[in-house]
């Protein structure tokens, strides 16, 4: 059962101001559908893409109204990720990480306001993007545990910062890094430090060369010696005080990726049926939706796609209805849209034939796009173990 601190109505969720949001969303990502095919290609990053968010305002859709944002929540940005997902996935995740830090900025108690107000401007004003770099090649993933390579040294004047991240999604167009590092203090205390794109002793290596999500940027980024000011120090604490990740990062984050790979599921579907409505064998001489595998088969798809929508939703305005939510679930949610999306995949792939794997039919795009999710944290391991743990009592 749901609880619920508080008395939220429906009616009172965070919405954003204008009714035309997700008109707008739609249009855009018709543009971004286009272009697409040519970035994945290229493994170029749509530098235009986030141009024309800034300029429809979608920039600032988890900023608070109150700086000057659109206001939403957890549920109105899952829905435009997901709108963004089924065209651009990789502008979809570049976003979606820029929604993150926002929207934890807004609820947490440990981000300084003064950079939390001063970030919500610029990405007002312009693009300004953030997203927490903290994967490294020694660590993995963070949510695995173990402490970071990358060192925090403080000086008089600043913190000098050393080290290397990988994965670093959105590396071209990022304005702000939210490091994950440690510092060099006798008793290392571990944690997010603010740093400014573009400084001296900032290298991006263009490392990025993946199997799908290919226009997402996400290249590494080296610090060496780089200085940033003191006060730029967001949440830094003993390891052991990091037990329990912050709840808004832990939830958002796993359904708004799961959000963005059920859009890829959606953008194969929309493809499949237009090719069971066109294509006609001369050995069967009417359409492949004629046969009823094929209905089948789409219905099952159908059966998934319904049941991820309902998920992705419902979760995400619990959350922005202050219900007593916990990681956990957001995590199983993530597990089962992200595999329904891939299950959705290839049951598409298994009623074209040859065509769905060619590589002038956006579906290979989608095929390779939708595994990423199955290796997108929280990973379907990671999260079955702790689920398992915690029915057994350990």
């Amino acid at each position: 059962m749901v609880r619920v601190l508080g008395t939220v109505a429906t009616s009172e969720r965070a919405q954003p101001r204008e009714p035309d949001l997700f008109e707008r969303a739609e249009q855009l990502a018709a543009r971004f559908a286009e272009r697409a095919g040519a970035h994945d290609r290229e493994a170029s990053f749509p530098f235009e893409n986030f141009k024309e968010l800034s300029e429809a305002g979608l920039l600032a859709l988890t900023v608070p109204a109150a700086l000057g944002g659109l206001g939403a929540g957890a549920r109105d940005a899952a829905r435009i990720l997901g709108i963004f997902g089924k065209a651009d996935p990789s502008t979809a995740l570049v976003l979606s990480m820029h929604y993150i830090q926002h929207l934890v900025m807004a609820k947490s108690t440990r981000w300084p306001g003064r950079l939390a107000r001063k970030l919500a401007r610029e990405t007002v004003e312009g693009i300004a993007l953030v997203n927490a770099l903290r994967v490294e090649p020694e660590l993995g993933s963070p949510s695995r545990g173990g402490l970071p390579a990358t060192i925090a040294r403080r000086t008089e004047t600043a913190w000098r910062l050393t080290g290397r991240k990988i994965y670093s999604t959105g590396a071209p167009i990022l304005k702000w890094y939210a490091v994950w590092a440690r510092t060099d203090e006798p008793e290392a205390r571990v944690g997010l430090f603010l740093v400014p794109a573009g400084l001296p002793g900032t290298h991006i290596e263009q490392t990025w060369d993946h199997l799908g999500l290919r226009a997402s940027g996400s290249h590494d980024v080296i610090f060496e010696d780089v200085a940033f000011p003191l006060d730029y120090e967001i949440d830094v604490r003993k390891p052991q005080d990091w037990d329990k990740p912050d709840f808004t990062q832990a939830t958002v984050h796993a359904v708004f990726i799961a959000a963005i790979y059920d859009g890829v599921g959606r953008a194969a579907r929309d493809w499949l049926i237009r090719f069971l409505r066109e294509r006609v064998p001369a050995n069967l001489g009417a359409p492949l939706a004629s046969l009823p595998r094929t209905q089948e088969i789409l219905g099952g798809i159908e059966a998934r796609l319904t049941v991820n929508a309902r998920l992705i939703d419902s979760f995400a305005g619990d959350f922005d209805d202050g219900a007593l939510l916990n990681a956990a679930e957001s995590n199983a949610i993530k597990l089962t849209v992200t595999n329904n999306a891939v299950a959705v995949v290839e049951d598409a792939l298994s009623l074209t034939s040859n065509h769905g794997l060619t590589r002038a039919n956006p579906l290979e795009r989608h095929f390779r796009d939708v595994l990423c999710g199955k290796v997108h944290t929280p990973q379907d391991d990671a999260t079955r173990v702790s689920l398992g743990r915690a029915a057994l009592g350990l």
